[in-house]
């Protein structure tokens, strides 16, 4: 459908979803439709909130003063679709959405004065450099570029998230990792990556491998599922996560065969287990 209108419009709505909102968001054009940009995005962001609503009702069911980061948040389309449906009536629940375009972070302050959304924080600046409260419970990163999804979940890990949702996007430097030594691993692993195209998406889903394997291994129970159809969007790779205990000595070792199969060193493990020894291997069996 390249374009909605009228009854089309409210068809695509949340429950509880307004189109005052989405005409604050210029979601929603002066006629009254969502074309075909407008319309792709809210798809995504309204699928991406079905996914993570059991994370939401969990985190403000347990918290008093739950706090959601959103990390690249862009125009933060997301942050307020989740305010508006989640958290305008729940007191005391905060949503910081992280920015490095100082625009597009004055006018998220903007729009949420002017909708009276008070608990809504906009952060200029890098995911790694944000200042945020210690603990956090429920992170989201749609489409942050490249390395910047690693930030997110590097930010997640620290501050001890419960929930994590990361929707990664134009994952380039594994695919450079491979190309500087096509044949660090053994054959036939650099058939998988000896083209471009073919090293471009090896190196995407590696990258997305190994994210889902370090989570995994600090505890995680991680689902790797698609964000919305591909006709919407062909970066659509949703990682969730919720923590479920302190380590998993399994997937931490997986992780280490696979980045010692592969030669690969992506900034998630750079910076993760820079101080982590890796686990032991238990004693053989006397024979």
């Amino acid at each position: 459908m390249r374009q909605a209108k009228g009854e089309q419009v409210r068809h695509e709505l949340l429950p509880g979803q307004s189109l005052d909102l989405l005409k604050e968001l210029h979601l929603v054009g002066r006629d009254g439709a969502l074309h075909a940009d407008s319309l792709r995005k809210l798809k995504q962001v309204n699928h991406l909130v079905q996914l993570i609503e059991p994370a939401l009702t969990d985190v403000l069911a347990r918290y008093k003063e739950p706090v959601i980061v959103d990390a690249g948040a862009g125009n933060a389309y997301l942050g307020f679709v989740l305010y508006e449906l989640f958290l305008e009536e729940a007191d005391g629940a905060k949503i910081y959405s992280i920015e490095t375009k100082p625009e597009l972070v004055q006018r998220g302050q903007e729009r949420a004065g002017r909708l009276g959304f008070r608990r809504m924080r906009f952060l200029h600046g890098g995911i790694a450099e944000a200042s945020l409260p210690e603990r956090i419970h429920l992170l989201t990163a749609l489409h942050a570029c490249d390395t910047a999804t690693d930030d997110a979940l590097l930010l997640a890990v620290r501050h001890n998230a419960d929930h994590v949702a990361a929707v990664p996007c134009c994952q380039a430097e594994v695919a450079a990792q491979l190309k500087e030594m096509p044949k660090q691993a053994p054959a036939p692993w650099p058939q998988l990556w000896a083209h471009p195209i073919h090293r471009r998406e090896i190196g995407a889903h590696l990258t997305n491998v190994v994210r889902a394997l370090a989570l995994q291994s600090l505890g995680y129970q991680v689902t790797v599922t698609e964000l919305t159809g591909w006709e919407h969007s062909l970066k659509n790779e949703l990682i969730l996560a919720r923590r479920v205990h302190k380590e998993h000595r399994g997937a931490r070792k997986e992780l280490d065969q696979l980045l010692e199969t592969t030669g690969i060193r992506p900034k998630l493990i750079r910076e993760l287990f820079a101080d982590r020894p890796r686990p032991s291997s238990p004693p053989s069996a006397p024979t």
